[in-house]
C-alpha cells in the first residue's frame, strides 16, 4: 500500500491555495461565453485532503460535483446563499449517511475536512462551467463572521484567520 506522500507523488498533486493537494485532470475544449468571461464546458481535478489539512471556506461561480475515490470520508461543510449551514459526508458508508457523490451548488460557501486521524481522503471534483481561478473566492473568519455570526464555530474551524 502506498503512503500518502507516495500517492501525492504518483498522482503528481500540488498544494492547493484552499488547502490539500490537487491536479487538473480534464478540461473540455468546448468553451462557454459567460458574463464573467469564457470558460470550458467542464473541468475536473483530483483532490487529496490529509487529516491535518483543511479545505478552507471558499466559493465558486459554478456548480461542483465531488466524487469519492478512496481513503477516509470527507465532510463537506456548506453555507448556502440563504445562510443555512449543512455538513454532508462524502464516502461509501452509505448506511451511515455517507454519499459517493455530492453537489455543491454555485454561490455556496464551502470547505472540507477529514475527521479520521492519520489518514486522507481522495476525491474527484468536476466543475461546470469549468473552473477558473478568477471565479475562486477564499474567505477570512472576519469576513464570514460579519455575515454569518450564528455559524461562528464552523467558521473558526474552516476559514483562514487572515489571507
Amino acid at each position: 500500500m502506498q503512503t500518502i506522500e507516495q500517492l501525492i507523488e504518483t498522482l503528481q498533486l500540488e498544494p492547493h491555495p484552499e488547502g490539500g493537494f490537487y491536479r487538473s485532470t480534464m478540461r473540455d475544449d468546448e468553451k462557454l461565453s459567460l458574463a464573467h468571461g469564457e470558460r470550458p464546458l467542464y473541468s475536473s481535478i483530483y483532490f487529496l485532503l490529509r487529516s491535518q489539512d483543511i479545505s478552507h471556506l471558499h466559493r465558486l461561480q459554478s456548480d461542483e460535483v465531488w466524487y469519492y475515490h478512496g481513503g477516509s470520508a470527507l465532510t463537506i461543510h456548506m453555507i448556502y446563499e440563504d445562510g443555512t449551514y449543512e455538513a454532508k459526508k462524502l464516502g461509501l458508508n452509505i448506511e451511515n449517511g455517507e454519499q459517493p457523490q455530492i453537489l455543491v451548488e454555485k454561490g455556496t460557501i464551502f470547505g472540507s475536512s477529514v475527521e479520521e486521524e492519520n489518514t486522507f481522503g481522495l476525491v474527484g471534483c468536476m466543475v461546470a462551467p469549468g473552473f477558473d481561478f478568477e471565479d475562486f473566492e477564499l474567505f477570512t473568519q472576519q469576513q464570514l463572521l460579519e455575515i454569518y455570526p450564528k455559524h461562528e464555530v464552523i467558521i473558526k474551524k474552516m476559514a483562514f484567520e487572515q489571507l
